[in-house]
């Protein structure tokens, strides 16, 4: 089998599993991850509604003088997520990491929304 289609077909079905146990409320909204090669972006989603309550990504974070890696952008988005969600009074969230494996810019988004407050 083809290396590529076989990759698609393990995060199709990551993806599956995880969205079949995650549903978010106005109360505990989901908390989705998009990753791509160059930024990182995090909606919270309220699926009974159908609408974004709050969205951050790393293209609207402050600029600042020392370079960032990829990682610590994440990081600052999930905070920056976390004050957002806190101000509208949201403190608990439901973590959709889509077909993303728990680990890396994905597990540092989560540990930034921690640190912010948010309940994970």
């Amino acid at each position: 089998m083809n290396p590529r289609k076989k990759l698609n077909q393990v995060r199709m079905r990551r993806a599956r599993k995880t969205k079949a146990k995650i549903f978010g409320t106005a109360a505990m909204p989901r908390l989705a991850v998009y990753r791509s090669n160059r930024s990182i972006a995090v909606q919270l989603i309220d699926d009974r509604a159908g609408r974004t309550l709050i969205s951050a990504s790393s293209k609207t974070l402050p600029k600042s003088p020392e370079k960032k890696t990829k990682s610590t952008a994440a990081f600052s988005v999930g905070e920056l997520a976390g004050k957002k969600a806190l101000e509208k009074g949201i403190t608990k969230v439901v973590f959709d990491r889509r077909s993303y494996k728990f680990h890396g810019r994905v597990k540092n988004i989560a540990e930034g929304a921690k640190k912010s407050g948010l309940v994970i």
